[in-house]
């Protein structure tokens, strides 16, 4: 079965085409394209740029995977786009995109949960980078880090999960960005956080665990981002070296909490396998200190390829493929957004 995926939940305009077969996914084009540097001046993602922007660039970027593929519509087989979550009028543009191409070329098409699509996405496919080599033993504990999303997850089996913890007010992510701001560094704050944390020093302040000591495995980052503001507010200058102490130790505090959450509710629950999975699960610190943890004990990681920790529609068309059977009952529902869609 040849999949063609549509990814459009944010700034991200992902197009993607896989071969699924009994035991085995082959990425045949993998195109992503960027809008970070239309939304920088802004400081964060305007959701009518976005849907703009997606609309300009979907056509050509599903022709240029199909190019990249030799294949043209006729060759595929399932249309796989995301539903939600996301920005109502960026979903609209993929969604609207698919309807459209389904109408056309007679393609069944299904929506896809792009938080399941990140939870997916450790799974073996070929000729994607550094990607696993086995599938993940199940159950396992995912934990979902992004700009808008912070969830622990048990993944029971492919289609059924249950959120343990959840942020209840600022993603991680979306932290990272903001605490960027506080110290003046350019939209996406993550990389450049992560950047200016390679010189500095984690232990220069102190800054909280927010929750971290508490039972539940919810997370909270907006006292930590206050934390950091308050900091600042009171340092008469930032110096360089200053600014990348203060983003070393909030990075530290972050790390802290994820990790310290996930391996206590590994305990916990038993459970010999973890994943790390969306795009802050990119950050070097943060995939180590994951590393370094579960290898102390005895913890198998399971992490996503770098091409797959971003938004992408490589791991939207994995879930219809891991999916087949119940993409198979959906396909042919009304592909309505759905920007509030809860994984479980």
């Amino acid at each position: 079965m040849i999949i063609l995926g549509i990814e459009t939940s944010c700034d991200d305009t992902g197009i993607s085409i896989i071969r699924a077969e009994r035991n085995r996914m082959t990425s045949l084009a993998h195109v992503r394209y960027s809008q970070i540097k239309t939304h920088a001046q802004y400081g964060g993602v305007v959701p009518e740029i976005a849907a703009r922007e997606h609309t300009v660039t979907i056509i050509p970027t599903i022709h240029t995977a199909l190019d990249r593929a030799h294949l043209t519509f006729h060759d595929i087989d399932r249309l796989a786009v995301t539903q939600g979550p996301g920005l109502a009028p960026a979903l609209s543009v993929g969604l609207d995109t698919a309807r459209i191409i389904s109408a056309l070329h007679h393609i069944p098409a299904v929506g896809i949960q792009h938080i399941e699509g990140h939870m997916l996405s450790v799974w073996p496919i070929a000729k994607i980078p550094k990607s696993a080599k086995k599938r993940p033993r199940l159950p396992l504990l995912s934990l979902v880090v992004s700009g808008g999303h912070t969830q622990l997850v048990v993944i029971k089996k492919i289609g059924v999960y249950k959120v343990l913890g959840k942020t209840r007010d600022d993603a991680a992510g979306e932290a990272f960005d903001k605490v960027a701001a506080l110290i003046g560094l350019p939209y996406p704050g993550g990389p450049e956080i992560s950047r200016l944390a390679k010189q500095g020093n984690p232990l220069a302040t102190a800054f909280p665990r927010p929750m971290l000591s508490e039972p539940n495995l919810d997370f909270s980052f907006s006292g930590l981002k206050t934390a950091v503001r308050y900091y600042i507010a009171d340092q008469k200058k930032l110096s360089i070296q200053k600014k990348r102490d203060i983003a070393a130790s909030f990075q530290r505090a972050v790390i802290d909490v994820l990790v310290g959450k996930t391996l206590r509710a590994a305990e916990a629950l038993h459970f010999r396998g973890v994943s790390l999975v969306g795009g802050v699960s990119a950050n070097a610190a943060l995939r180590r200190a994951f590393a370094d943890a579960c290898k102390k004990r005895g913890y198998t990681l399971y992490l996503a390829p770098p091409q797959l920790t971003q938004d992408n529609a490589t791991m939207i068309a994995m879930v219809a493929a891991l999916t087949h059977a119940r993409a198979k009952r959906e396909t042919g529902k009304r592909l309505d957004p759905r920007p509030a869609w809860e994984v479980a």
